[in-house]
């Protein structure tokens, strides 16, 4: 428009930049759900890091007792049969 004065073309173009800081603004706050989103999955990813970790922990713990118990048991069995045998020789002789 050629009649458009210098305060007519001003305030036009101060429109335009609002309309775009407005899209700035909008596009910002879609960023910030995202992010935010983001944030709250890393602390759940966090908590259960921790909680696995410590679920491993006792796995551990108990398979190690596991373990013990085991060589005991057959350390145990080894010496039940050794008497059995005894027993039998024994009496085998007798």
């Amino acid at each position: 428009m050629p009649s458009d004065t210098p305060l007519q073309k001003a305030s036009a173009r101060l429109e335009a930049s609002l309309r775009r800081l407005e899209a700035a603004i909008d596009v910002q706050s879609e960023r910030e759900v995202v992010v935010s989103g983001v944030e709250e999955e890393i602390q759940r990813m966090t908590a259960d890091r921790g909680r696995l970790a410590g679920d491993l922990d006792a796995a551990l713990v108990r398979a190690e007792r596991l373990e013990h118990t085991n060589r005991e048991v057959s350390r145990r069995l080894v010496s039940a049969m050794e008497t059995i045998r005894s027993v039998l020789e024994r009496r085998k002789e007798g």
